[in-house]
């Protein structure tokens, strides 16, 4: 991972943020250099998971970067070809129906637009409650598009939540390093977590 620049956006699923923000810890003890980018809500939103200040503070120091937080600040990734792979985790339902569509009115959306015009990589990392419901044809679309890879995901609660999906964040890195390389890491589905 020396040498590269990994882009890291984060969309709002406030549940998982706990789980992602050692993700981008993981990219940078790697050797990355990590450029954080966060979607308007996820960037803003203060829930019962913690405060938006705080968790921009957070990545920020851990980074050593500046998130990107705008549409104006997302833009330059393309024509500066300002990162090698870009991954966006936690990728919620909405940000799933905006890139399977070519819908680009967020930082993140926008910044995938952008780093997708230099034929390089997107790792997506699913947390949705609808994945299984209105999301999953999206998720299918995006499945067949060049350059877009996933991290392996299960569902997380089938019995309460059954249509839900989440991503195991803990193989972010391995699919990073996959996708680098032109190939979606195996199994991409992996056994449900216990009801």
């Amino acid at each position: 991972m020396t040498d590269l620049t990994v882009g890291f956006a984060m969309c709002g699923s406030f549940c998982t943020f706990s789980k992602v923000i050692p993700q981008i810890e993981n990219l940078v003890k790697a050797g990355a250099k990590v450029q954080p980018i966060m979607s308007v809500t996820s960037a803003t939103t203060d829930t019962r998971f913690g405060k938006a200040d705080d968790f921009i503070n957070e990545i920020e120091k851990i980074t050593s970067n500046k998130i990107i937080k705008s549409i104006y600040e997302a833009e330059p990734i393309g024509p500066k070809k300002l990162l090698d792979i870009l991954v966006i985790e936690p990728c919620t339902g909405n940000t799933l129906a905006k890139l399977a569509n070519g819908i680009s009115d967020t930082p993140v959306t926008l910044a995938a637009k952008a780093h997708l015009r230099n034929n390089r990589p997107i790792v997506i990392a699913v947390s949705t409650n609808d994945a299984l419901g209105t999301a999953a044809k999206n998720i299918g679309q995006l499945m067949n598009f060049k350059n877009i890879y996933f991290v392996p995901m299960s569902q997380d609660n089938y019995k309460k939540k059954p249509n839900s999906v989440v991503a195991d964040f803990t193989k972010t890195l391995e699919a990073v390093e996959c996708a680098l390389k032109g190939e979606q890491l195996q199994p991409l589905l992996l056994a449900p977590e216990k009801a």
